[in-house]
C-alpha cells in the first residue's frame, strides 16, 4: 500500500477508534481514489478526503418502549447524515443487535457512493438501533418504532433526509414510522421511502435491490458475450434481496441453487423453481419462519446446519446476506468451485483479502454499491412519484430501473476498465467519488 494512503489511514483510525467496519470501508475505496484525488489540485487544497471521510453530523439518542409484559425497555438508536453534497440525505434504517455506530458509519459512507452512481440527487445517510424486532409482538414493534420517531422527526425531511427500510425493517416497521410522522408534523410528505403501495408507495421496491444486482450482473455477461440462460448461482441470504435476486434468475434462465439464513443453507441441486420460491417466500415474510422448516418438508431440498454456500460448484454468487460473510478462506473456495463472476448484494459482504482474491484471479467482480443500488435508485423513483403526486406503473419503474443499471455498467467499465481487465470496484469508486468531490469543490468550504 502507498505511503500516503497508509499515513491517511492511519489518521482516520485515530480519529474514528474502534469502527472497524468504518475503517474498512474507507481503506476499500482510499486504494482506487487516492492517485485521482491527488491528480486534482482543486480537492488536496480542499482537503477533499478528510471532509468526505467525516460525517456532517451524527444524532444519538436513547428509545424507551413498553413492552407487553407492561415492563420499559430502552434501545440506542442514531440517524448519520454523512454527505448531502448531491442531495438530501438517503439511507435505510436497520434494526438488529449488532448496530452500532462503526456500522452504521460504514453504511452511510458506502450510501454517498453508491446514491452517487445512481445518477438521481440523492446524499448518502444511515441509521436504525439495536432493537431486535425477532420474537416480538405486532404491538412492540409499533410501540418502538412511535418511540423512535418521536426522537427521529426533527432531523428528517423530504428536501432533508428521507430514511427507508433495511435490515429488520420491512413494510411493517414503515407503516408504523410514517404513522407516527404524519401525527407528530400533521402532514403527509414523502418522508420515509418503501411505504405501501396504497400510502405513496412505489411499484416494485421491495424487488428492486434484488432485480437491480440481476440487472447489472446480466450486463457484465453481455460484456463478455455471455447471458444467465443455464448459469448456476449460488445466493446466501434469504431477505428481500436474496429472494427477489433469486425469482429474476429464475425468470431469466438460472439455476439458482442456494439460499441461506443465520441457521444454515438449503441446497436445490437442480435449481429451485418459481413455485418453490413463492414457499419460501411466504415463510420469511409471513410466517417468518426458517429455511429447516421448508426443507423438512421438501425431501429435493437439502438443509445443512451453519453452513454457507461458498464451496458448491457455480458460475455465479451473489452474497445477499450481510457484512464480511466471504473473507479469504471463502473467496478461495469460489474459485475452486469455478465461480467467475460476484455480485454483491449485501453491503460490504467480501472483505479486502477476499476481493485482492478475486482481482488476481482476474474474476468479475462487481461492488455493492453499483451492485445493490437498484434499491435506492427506486426509492429516488418513489421520492419522484411522491412529489409529483402521482405513481408509474410496474413495468415503468421497471424499465427506469433497468436503465439506471445499465447506466451503473457503463460508468464502472468506463472508469475500471484497463487493456485485459474491467475492474467493477475501482469504476464504481472512482465515478462515485468525481461526482461528490466537484460538488464538495462548488460548494467551498462547508
Amino acid at each position: 500500500m502507498d505511503k500516503d494512503v497508509k499515513d491517511f489511514l492511519t489518521g482516520l483510525i485515530e480519529r474514528n477508534p474502534h469502527e472497524v467496519e468504518f475503517h474498512q470501508a474507507v481503506e476499500e475505496v482510499i486504494q482506487d481514489i487516492y492517485p485521482i484525488y491527488l491528480d486534482h489540485k482543486a480537492y488536496v487544497q480542499d482537503q477533499i478526503l478528510d471532509r468526505l471521510t467525516e460525517p456532517d453530523r451524527i444524532i444519538s439518542f436513547r428509545v424507551s418502549w413498553e413492552g407487553d409484559d407492561g415492563k420499559i425497555y430502552s434501545n440506542k438508536a442514531w440517524r448519520v447524515q454523512f454527505n448531502n453534497s448531491l442531495g438530501p440525505y438517503k439511507g435505510g434504517l436497520r434494526f438488529h443487535p449488532s448496530v452500532n455506530q462503526s456500522i452504521l458509519k460504514f453504511l452511510g459512507f458506502e450510501q454517498v457512493f453508491k446514491n452517487s452512481l445512481t445518477g438521481l440527487p440523492l446524499g448518502g445517510g444511515k441509521g436504525g438501533s439495536n432493537f431486535n424486532p425477532k420474537g416480538k409482538s405486532d404491538r412492540e414493534v409499533m410501540r418502538f418504532c412511535h418511540s423512535l420517531m418521536i426522537g427521529l422527526h426533527r432531523y428528517i425531511g423530504k428536501s432533508m433526509d428521507v430514511p427507508a427500510g433495511d435490515i429488520g425493517v420491512g413494510a411493517r416497521e414503515i407503516g408504523y414510522l410514517f404513522g407516527q410522522y404524519m401525527r407528530l408534523v400533521n402532514q403527509w410528505t414523502g418522508v420515509l421511502t418503501g411505504k405501501g403501495i396504497s400510502y405513496g408507495g412505489s411499484a416494485i421496491r421491495k424487488e428492486a435491490t434484488g432485480y437491480g444486482a440481476v440487472y447489472i450482473t446480466e450486463h457484465a455477461l453481455h460484456k463478455r458475450g455471455d447471458g444467465l440462460a443455464n448459469k448456476k448461482v449460488l445466493i446466501s441470504g434469504s431477505g428481500n434481496v436474496a429472494l427477489y435476486a433469486a425469482e429474476k434468475c429464475i425468470q431469466k434462465g438460472a439455476q439458482v441453487l442456494t439460499l441461506s439464513d443465520s441457521k444454515g443453507m438449503i441446497l436445490a441441486k437442480d435449481g429451485l423453481s418459481l413455485e418453490q420460491l413463492q414457499d419460501i417466500k411466504y415463510l420469511k415474510e409471513v410466517a417468518r419462519g426458517r429455511l429447516v422448516e421448508y426443507a423438512d418438508k421438501h425431501p429435493s431440498i437439502e438443509y445443512f446446519a451453519s453452513k454457507a454456500p461458498w464451496a458448491i460448484a457455480a458460475d455465479i454468487a451473489m452474497p445477499c446476506a450481510t457484512q464480511n460473510e466471504i473473507q479469504a478462506a471463502q473467496a478461495k473456495e469460489l474459485i475452486a468451485s469455478g465461480i467467475f463472476l460476484i455480485a454483491e448484494g449485501a453491503n460490504m459482504p467480501v472483505t479486502p483479502d477476499g476481493i485482492a482474491q478475486f482481482r488476481n484471479n482476474k474474476l468479475i467482480y462487481i461492488p455493492g454499491k453499483a451492485a445493490n443500488a437498484g434499491g435506492v435508485a427506486v426509492s429516488g423513483l418513489e421520492m419522484s412519484q411522491n412529489s409529483l403526486r402521482l405513481s408509474w406503473t410496474h413495468e415503468e419503474v421497471d424499465q427506469k430501473l433497468q436503465g439506471i443499471m445499465k447506466d451503473i455498467h457503463q460508468s464502472c467499465v468506463k472508469y475500471g476498465a484497463s487493456r485485459d481487465y474491467i475492474d467493477y470496484a475501482k469504476g464504481a469508486n472512482v465515478y462515485g467519488f468525481l461526482k461528490v468531490a466537484d460538488a464538495m469543490v462548488s460548494f467551498g468550504a462547508v
